[in-house]
């Protein structure tokens, strides 16, 4: 912790400008962490956003998960778990790919204990099924795309 103080404190003394004209700069050493401004990584928006969102609270979980006409994939997951950073982007990958039949809906357990003590998850990742507000199937785990696919697709029935 110390040494990465110390390299940050390092890096915001020194002055950041444009390379000169036909050379590329050298890439961000602390980007990959996903540090906040001005070491963040800047999100941009895609199809997958669209049938994908995190839930704010348990208002919002009753309204655009239990209520949802739609079947709703809900991805509990923690920031510090491993698994949960490969699982995640799999399965917004695949839940874009059913083009609007399934939505999925991220839950941080650090943030929801509430929602995670009540729908009984115990590890992360932890990925619910939910139709019509009832828990219809679930896994533990990573899953490969093959996998996903096959948990999608008995979910929405075809």
């Amino acid at each position: 912790m110390a040494q990465w103080l110390a390299l940050r404190r390092l890096l915001s003394l020194t002055p950041r400008t444009l390379p000169p004209q036909g050379q590329r700069a050298l890439p961000d050493p602390l980007a990959p962490w996903g540090l906040p401004a001005p070491y963040g990584r800047a999100f941009g928006s895609s199809a997958a956003c669209g049938n994908t969102f995190n839930v704010q609270d348990g208002s919002d979980f009753q309204d655009r998960v239990v209520n949802n006409p739609k079947p709703v994939v809900v991805d509990f997951h923690a920031q510090w778990c491993g698994p949960c950073k490969i699982l995640g982007p799999r399965l917004e990958k695949m839940v874009a790919k059913q083009e609007g039949k399934v939505l999925m809906a991220k839950v941080d357990i650090d943030d929801h204990t509430d929602l995670a003590i009540e729908y009984e998850v115990s590890a992360v990742p932890t990925v619910l099924a939910m139709k019509n507000g009832d828990v219809v199937d679930k896994f533990v785990g990573i899953k490969d795309e093959d996998q996903l696919e096959a948990f999608l697709k008995k979910l929405i029935g075809a």
